[in-house]
């Protein structure tokens, strides 16, 4: 469903659009959208703190070569069945990121690598997104098969650090699917960790009518 996007005020958004139009001149890379500006005034609050945020995500973009990601193959398949963007897209037109929990561990990954295999998934989506309708993702943890081996807390820190920073309101909804009643504890912590705004954007689907509203089931993965 589609939530409510928080108003972003006129005179705000000419103001940060003026400040990186000036940074834009002498460097073309640092340019963002209209869409990109309210996404940070939404998730930052101030014209100020917006504009600080933009530059250290751009910052970081450069020094972690998120550009060239899409080049490194034997990353990309090396983790190919951690998460994969879906070709169909959910009942809005949000595109997907379907994540089967079974297939991970944190005794077989190394941190950094799939880190980047993430921010390759979430650039991807990224630029699936039909930005003048809707500008943001669909998040699905399947946790079919889940057992407390496949937690990785670290890897869930991490997701979460680049969504608040650099990818900031780009998460629609995140639907746990398939959640054993166990995953209640791991919840417990991993809700901690979230400000009220992105925990509200969580929802445990416990039935496939319950999916039905927001994706059509038959397009998930049967293959990772």
């Amino acid at each position: 469903m589609a939530e409510e996007l928080k108003p972003v005020k006129d005179e705000d958004l000419k103001q940060l659009k003026e400040r990186m139009q000036l940074i834009a001149e002498a460097d073309p890379s640092q340019f963002h959208n209209d869409y990109s500006l309210k996404r940070y005034l939404r998730a930052f609050k101030t014209v100020d703190n917006a504009f600080q945020a933009i530059l250290k995500s751009n910052k970081w973009r450069v020094e972690y070569g998120v550009a060239n990601l899409h080049e490194n193959h034997e990353l990309i398949e090396k983790y190919s069945n951690r998460a994969r963007v879906l070709r169909h897209r959910d009942m809005i037109g949000r595109p997907i990121v379907y994540i089967p929990a079974k297939n991970h561990s944190s005794s077989d990954r190394s941190i950094d690598e799939l880190t980047k295999f993430i921010v390759y998934c979430l650039e991807d989506a990224s630029k699936k997104c039909f930005e003048e309708v809707i500008d943001n993702l669909c998040i699905v943890f399947d946790l079919n098969n889940f057992t407390l081996s496949c937690m990785d807390y670290q890897v869930l820190k991490n997701l979460i650090w680049l969504l608040s920073r650099h990818y900031p309101e780009r998460l629609g909804v995140c639907l746990i699917i398939n959640a054993p009643t166990f995953f209640s504890g791991c919840w417990a912590v991993i809700k901690g960790w979230l400000d009220e705004n992105t925990a509200g954007k969580v929802t445990f689907v416990n039935s496939e009518m319950d999916l039905c509203q927001y994706l059509i089931p038959d397009i998930l993965p049967t293959d990772m």
